[in-house]
């Protein structure tokens, strides 16, 4: 197949597995944090993912916190999107190993990404409108407040400051890079 078609494919399965994968790992991290499910943003998550994770739900039990259909559902997004890729890159097909501990490092990194994108959303929107709440707002403290409020304890505000998201982010970083990277190259390595 000719380069620029091929890299017009895979930028276009790209795009578009890692959006609907944002979605899913958004109502996974909703669901374990219990957010608000009637705010306009959750719903919407809701409707972009029930379609698909309905008949997956009543197939496959429901773990404590953790709901298992939308995480095997995560799995095979991105075990199909790398499948994909591999495919028209290099026109091989991944062993099985390499599929599955490969998204299973994806899905920890993309939580790592969206639990730092959240901590800087809410920083900065405390800066900028610190007593305007919105729906995004509120999501956004839900998600991260779990994470902030033990980094406080550590770190008290000083001078006003609160320096516990800088606490979390380097934090976060140092579990990408020590313990999260490796599974996702261990992945890789398996896979070709």
């Amino acid at each position: 197949m000719n380069s620029a078609v091929s890299n017009a494919f895979i930028f276009l399965i790209q795009t578009s597995f890692d959006l609907y994968f944002i979605i899913v790992l958004l109502r996974l991290l909703f669901q374990y944090f219990r957010v608000d499910f009637y705010n306009p943003f959750s719903q919407f998550i809701l409707k972009v993912t029930n379609p698909i994770l309905m008949p997956l739900q009543r197939i496959i039990p429901k773990s404590r916190k953790i709901d298992l259909s939308t995480l095997l559902l995560l799995i095979a997004i991105k075990a199909l999107e790398l499948f994909l890729i591999s495919l028209l890159s290099i026109g091989t097909i991944p062993s099985i190993g390499g599929l599955i501990l490969w998204p299973i490092g994806e899905i920890l990194s993309q939580t790592i990404n969206v639990f730092c994108l959240a901590i800087l959303m809410t920083v900065i929107l405390s800066w900028v409108a610190p007593k305007n709440h919105t729906p995004i707002s509120s999501l956004l403290i839900q998600i991260t407040e779990p994470l902030l409020s033990p980094a406080r304890k550590l770190m008290p505000a000083t001078i006003g400051i609160d320096f516990s998201p800088l606490l979390v982010l380097i934090a976060l970083k140092f579990l990408d890079i020590l313990l999260i990277a490796p599974i996702t190259q261990l992945g890789k390595t398996l896979a070709y």
